[in-house]
């Protein structure tokens, strides 16, 4: 399952302004802004309904740079995507980790696949 994704902008303002207003009507408003320190210093944004599911990024949007992320079961299942991807021909951009900066109990793992899109498995539950 699609549990989020997130595309890049040419314009942080520009596209903050657009998504606040075309998709409020739809219940989806910005939830969560990502701190400098953990993007390199580019300007993040998520939007969502009760949790962020629809990111922006600012970055240079004509590279094609994707990041989607597939919901996982379990921290093992991150693991194992993580170890499948590697050994299929992935590059690391993150190896299975919490990333507290998220919520508590992100956890999640990066891989770049052949094209250098970047695709994370990621588990949303404590750790048990």
């Amino acid at each position: 399952m699609l549990d989020h994704i997130t595309f890049g902008i040419t314009s942080f303002a520009r596209s903050t302004a657009f998504y606040d207003k075309a998709l409020a009507p739809l219940g989806v408003k910005r939830l969560f802004d990502v701190p400098p320190e953990h993007t390199g210093g580019i300007s993040v944004t998520g939007y969502g309904d009760t949790r962020p599911w629809f990111w922006i990024a600012e970055q240079d949007a004509t590279t094609g740079k994707l990041h989607i992320a597939l919901q996982a079961k379990s921290r093992a299942d991150v693991d194992a995507f993580y170890a499948a991807a590697m050994a299929a021909g992935g590059r690391d951009n993150g190896g299975p980790g919490v990333r507290p900066h998220y919520h508590p109990d992100y956890y999640g793992a990066f891989v770049l696949d052949p094209d250098g899109h970047n695709i994370e498995a990621v588990c949303h539950t404590a750790a048990g």
